[in-house]
């Protein structure tokens, strides 16, 4: 069965895993490769808010209202918490703080898989509706 990471060509790139996806929770893996890295062999800051808007973007889309066809991320802010150097796999975690009819907002939590904190990302989806 395919996970809605599956039909997103990004993630695919990225190497990005669901474990979990619900209007309450999405959770996610991603394994660090050296071509996700930065100098020193680290996590680069765009790819650790990409796998971010991932999770934080299915999410928005499982919490569609109905007669919604899809949603976007509107906008999108990063705290980086912690790096994350190559071999380490990140465990993501998205919640809703706010499920609206035109706006969902979604923290992500990304750790590395013993727990330590990597970023702390929040993120407002758009509700498109049909033209």
């Amino acid at each position: 069965m395919k996970s809605l990471a599956d039909h997103m060509p990004f993630a695919q790139l990225l190497g990005v895993k669901i474990l979990e996806a619900s209007r309450q929770r999405v959770l996610g893996e991603l394994l660090v490769r050296e071509d996700l890295c930065t100098t020193g062999g680290r996590m680069h800051g765009g790819a650790v808010m990409a796998f971010a808007d991932t999770l934080g973007g299915i999410g928005g889309f499982l919490a569609l209202p109905e007669g919604a066809t899809a949603t976007t991320t509107l906008e999108s802010k990063t705290n980086f918490l912690g790096a994350a150097p190559v071999g380490v796999i990140l465990r993501g975690e998205a919640t809703p703080a706010h499920v609206g009819g035109r706006t969902s907002v979604w923290t992500t939590k990304i750790t590395s898989a013993d727990g330590k904190p990597v970023a702390l990302v929040t993120q407002t989806q758009l509700v498109l509706m049909p033209r």
